[in-house]
């Protein structure tokens, strides 16, 4: 069954195939998303006397019991019909009769699947939220408890200055608080009504877009019926660029593990069930979650990319192009949503080794404070550094600064302002 089929009609196998393609996979997780706005769009069709009220309670009452099935796991898409707004129709028409014959009034699939998308974007960008704030969460926490536990910062990969496991915590849980401000500008966008548009250019019928706005609790309209077809794609897009900046985070979190489980740094460790093994090295324990975590979250920045590609030389107006940002952006908002619940998971269960600084290789990374010491005995800065540096070239440089570090600045090792950074993700958490 299809929606603009004629009688005596038929399509080519081949074609259906190739048009259709993974549409009917995908379509599944939009079908909760398809029947509200199926049921929205029937209580406006009788307020605005498109349906009368004995067929609108009918549809209704149809479209909920349909939608039981759907949050059950016992809805599906039936061999022969096309998608899911086919299903949903086909089932409403077998079980109320004409009446489900008139939900499609004023409506194109066009804005049907547009609205679809933005409910289905909107609710998995407030569930990645809540996932994302968890692991902030924990970093934050983890930041505190491990705060005195010093470790070496590096630039270029070389010894450089000391640092801290609070500042290594609480930096990944700042850097979610930036995350959050594009996440947050998705959802705006995503929270926008595309329903009663048609197929791009509005409707003769006298639709209410606002009732179906309100219903649908949508913020906001689009407006303009060209620019709401125009929005598909580019709302996908601007969501990929929000999880893609949290998969960025993942991304340098899980590489600065996979360095520190290494035995050449050792500054961590897990329990050896949450680490994996060699097939020939019994010594081994590998940290694949991290790996993985990083190669997944690397794959995911390159949505925004991939959908670019797909989108930015097409006219206004609908085209079939569209149907395959889902294919695009669907897995790779399950596969951040999996990297978050591992990273929590990781990070729950690290250990820390104590005190890694009196390794004699970390000597130098107190050069600094030797520097900043004949600073505050009134040497010019420029003079105390040319000494330091050249007693360390003679071998010369045998002081430890370790138990002297005060860092008293805002952001330094004594004090973290973790306050700070939880007061920032507060402030954005109320963009949402």
């Amino acid at each position: 069954m299809k929606l603009w089929q004629k009688d005596n009609s038929s399509v080519n196998e081949l074609i259906e195939k190739f048009t259709v393609g993974r549409d009917k996979e995908f379509d599944l997780l939009l079908a909760q998303y398809d029947v509200q706005g199926s049921i929205a769009h029937v209580k406006m069709l009788k307020e605005v006397g498109l349906m009368n009220e004995q067929d609108a309670v009918d549809a209704v009452r149809g479209l909920e019991d349909i939608l039981k099935e759907v949050l059950t796991g016992k809805f599906a898409i039936e061999e022969g019909i096309e998608d899911v707004h086919s299903q949903v129709e086909y089932l409403l028409t077998r079980r109320i009769g004409e009446a489900g014959k008139k939900i499609h009034s004023g409506r194109s699939r066009n804005d049907q699947v547009a609205v679809d998308l933005k409910l289905y974007l909107r609710a998995e960008v407030l569930a990645i939220k809540d996932e994302v704030k968890e692991l902030f969460d924990l970093l934050i926490s983890q930041s505190e408890k491990f705060k005195d536990k010093l470790l070496p910062g590096y630039t270029h990969l070389q010894i450089a200055m000391p640092s801290s496991f609070g500042l290594w915590f609480g930096a990944y849980a700042e850097s979610l608080t930036d995350d959050m401000e594009l996440l947050a500008a998705a959802y705006q966008v995503a929270n926008k009504n595309p329903l009663g548009s048609g197929a791009g250019y509005g409707s003769s019928f006298p639709l209410n877009r606002t009732l179906t706005t309100e219903l649908l609790q949508f913020g906001a309209l689009n407006y303009n019926s060209v620019y709401a077809q125009m929005s598909r794609g580019k709302t996908e897009k601007i969501v990929a660029i929000g999880i893609s900046s949290v998969a960025a985070t993942l991304s340098k979190l899980a590489m600065d593990a996979c360095l520190y489980i290494n035995q050449n740094f050792g500054f961590i460790s897990f329990p050896s069930e949450l680490t994996t093994g060699s097939s020939i090295m019994p010594h081994k324990k590998n940290p694949d979650v991290f790996e993985l975590i990083r190669g997944k979250c690397n794959r995911i920045q390159s949505t925004p990319n991939e959908l670019t590609l797909l989108i930015n030389n097409l006219p206004s107006g609908y085209h079939r192009d569209m149907q395959l940002t889902k294919e695009i952006l669907f897995p790779a908002i399950e596969e951040l949503k999996a990297c978050i619940q591992m990273t929590k998971l990781m990070l729950s269960n690290i250990s820390i080794k104590d005190n890694i600084l009196d390794d004699e290789k970390y000597k130098y990374l107190f050069s600094v404070e030797a520097v900043n010491e004949l600073v505050n005995k009134g040497i010019s800065f420029r003079d105390a550094y040319r000494q330091v540096g050249n007693d360390i070239e003679q071998g010369k440089f045998n002081f430890d600064y370790k138990k002297q570090l005060h860092h008293t600045h805002e952001g330094s090792i004594g004090n973290l302002s973790n306050d700070g950074i939880v007061a920032q993700m507060e402030k954005v958490m109320g963009k949402f």
